[in-house]
């Protein structure tokens, strides 16, 4: 089943929200450490707010719009990374965690980003299927949990991650400049820079 724009963009927002917010990280914290959020919540859920109200009720004008980044920076790596997940229904395989710029190289209409994806596996998916190439961006080798470039969508062995698993992968995403901000010029996660996967067998 097909991921909608709308549920894509939720989880854009939501990386957006804990990036600026210093919540990343903190699902599972004492309440008390998240006192220190409270404004920048406040101000965040007022801005969206905002936002809902303009569009007066329409959720296709907040939600169902492809997001440009302010700047080609975190933020703007999540939204593709998420993008490329929602086109693929990656969902019900793997989560992202967290997505961290690496390195940028910025010209006055386009850019190159580096970025490292955290994800979680969420459901079994073999280490070199069309889920593990179209949604990690590469086949895996079971044994050392690095990428295996090249191999195809063709599984090899039955070999599958299962729940436990956190697979992480760098890769340098390309950016244009729009009117309203940057875009993401990629349309899936291959091929990788590079990759570990561990947490489980």
């Amino acid at each position: 089943m097909a991921v909608e724009p709308c549920s894509d963009n939720r989880m854009l927002f939501a990386g957006q929200r804990d990036r600026k917010c210093n919540l990343v990280g903190k699902e599972n914290v004492p309440l008390g450490e998240l006192e220190s959020a409270e404004d920048c919540l406040a101000d965040y859920l007022k801005h969206k707010a905002d936002e809902i109200g303009a569009a007066k009720g329409d959720p296709k004008k907040v939600f169902g719009r492809q997001v440009a980044a302010r700047a080609p920076d975190t933020d703007a790596v999540d939204f593709c990374a998420a993008r490329i997940h929602a086109a693929n229904s990656c969902g019900n395989f793997l989560r992202i965690n967290r997505v961290y710029a690496l390195d940028s190289q910025v010209g006055e209409q386009e850019a190159q980003v580096t970025g490292e994806i955290e994800m979680a596996v969420l459901a079994p998916f073999a280490t070199c299927s069309k889920i593990a190439t179209t949604c990690t961006g590469t086949c895996w080798d079971a044994g050392t949990g690095r990428p295996q470039p090249g191999v195809g969508n063709k599984e090899r062995s039955a070999d599958a991650f299962n729940v436990t698993r956190r697979l992480r992968i760098q890769r340098t995403f390309a950016f244009v400049k729009a009117a309203d901000g940057w875009r993401c010029r990629e349309d899936e996660l291959a091929p990788v820079n590079s990759g570990t996967a561990g947490g489980g067998s």
